[in-house]
């Protein structure tokens, strides 16, 4: 299937515009989650055989693979009841932001096929968490669906930094009965400042005030805390990376999501005059570096999910082997066929 997706698909997908092309694909798998029987087929036919299915534990939830699609493909919310079908085992809808906003101007979004890379400026695009709130309410329940599910939370773009806490807090308070876990997205480059939220004093005001509204919601029976995630930039020096980890320690934040795009242009980007975040295969030494830094830093003891340049079963085996728990793919998903996702899990699980 890889090799026809390739071949035929791809090659006629991206003679279109990215973004056109990504609203279209949306748009059928949202059709394709409210067909319960064909998704459980599909489902079936995409899974891991009965003898390597041994669900994977981080941060105290059950993962049935370690493959998940990482934020920003599905903002709103729309089709990630179909992922399982295609064999995720897990899905992280977002960035969602408190108010909803337009993102940047079109063009925003660059395919570079030679590279297997993607460079993105949308910024934070979506309807806002209240709608997200909506539309959740109408799709399986925590308890009742195929696979977990990750809410990202970002700031609203108009919202200045200080009053970021309280705009992030009012994503988590509409939003956190419907996640099963929760990432804080602090590390997108398009979106203005918002990286200033990684250091020192306002990241601990931040984390430190949503780990008290979960504990709140924990001590009023309101359906348990959530796991909490924090996802960091890939542009992180190394004592910036000492310092949040200390935070996270501080305050037993459950997980790190390493890592987001680079601002960085290596090698033939650098005669690339766009704005915006990398992604793809340009990022995965990066990303694994600092997985393994991580890694190493905290003993093993801080859940990781690595994502960032998986376009194989080997990058990805990379990231498990630097000390990643789960991870994510997006770009490489684009560049490999809707089935990359069951394609890794059975190969992760050696099948």
């Amino acid at each position: 299937m890889g090799l026809i997706y390739e071949k035929l698909v791809r090659p006629l997908a991206f003679r279109r515009d990215p973004e056109s092309v990504h609203e279209r694909v949306v748009g059928a798998l949202s059709v394709l989650g409210h067909l319960p029987p064909v998704c459980r087929l599909l489902e079936w036919w995409n899974g891991l055989p009965a003898s390597a299915r041994k669900p994977v534990e981080c941060a105290g939830l059950q993962f049935p693979n370690r493959v998940g699609l990482a934020a920003g493909f599905d903002k709103d919310a729309h089709c990630w009841p179909a992922m399982a079908a295609l064999g995720f085992g897990h899905v992280e809808i977002g960035t969602v932001t408190r108010q909803a906003q337009p993102g940047n101007p079109q063009p925003r979004l660059f395919r570079f096929p030679a590279e297997e890379a993607v460079l993105n400026r949308m910024g934070f695009n979506n309807a806002g968490a209240a709608a997200m709130a909506r539309r959740l309410a109408g799709q399986p329940p925590r308890g009742r669906r195929r696979i977990p599910l990750g809410i990202n939370l970002g700031k609203t773009k108009v919202a200045a930094l200080d009053q970021a806490v309280e705009d992030y807090l009012g994503s988590f308070a509409l939003l956190a009965e419907h996640a099963d876990y929760i990432a804080i997205n602090v590390s997108s480059p398009n979106t203005p400042d918002l990286r200033k939220l990684q250091e020192h004093d306002r990241l601990v005001e931040l984390l430190g005030a949503l780990q008290n509204a979960n504990t709140e919601r924990e001590a009023a029976a309101m359906g348990g805390r959530r796991p909490i995630f924090l996802k960091i930039a890939p542009d992180l020096t190394w004592p910036q990376i000492d310092d949040i980890l200390q935070i996270l320690h501080d305050l037993r934040l459950d997980g790190i999501i390493a890592t987001n795009t680079t601002l960085a242009r290596p090698g033939p980007f650098a005669a690339v005059d766009q704005a915006g975040g990398l992604s793809g295969r340009p990022l995965c030494r990066r990303s694994t570096e600092i997985i393994n830094y991580i890694a190493r830093a905290t003993s093993g003891r801080l859940p990781i999910i690595g994502v960032g340049g998986i376009t194989d079963a080997a990058s990805a085996g990379e990231k498990l082997d630097a000390g990643a728990t789960l991870v994510q793919v997006y770009s490489g998903w684009i560049y490999r066929g809707p089935f990359f996702a069951a394609e890794l899990a059975r190969a992760l699980a050696g099948c």
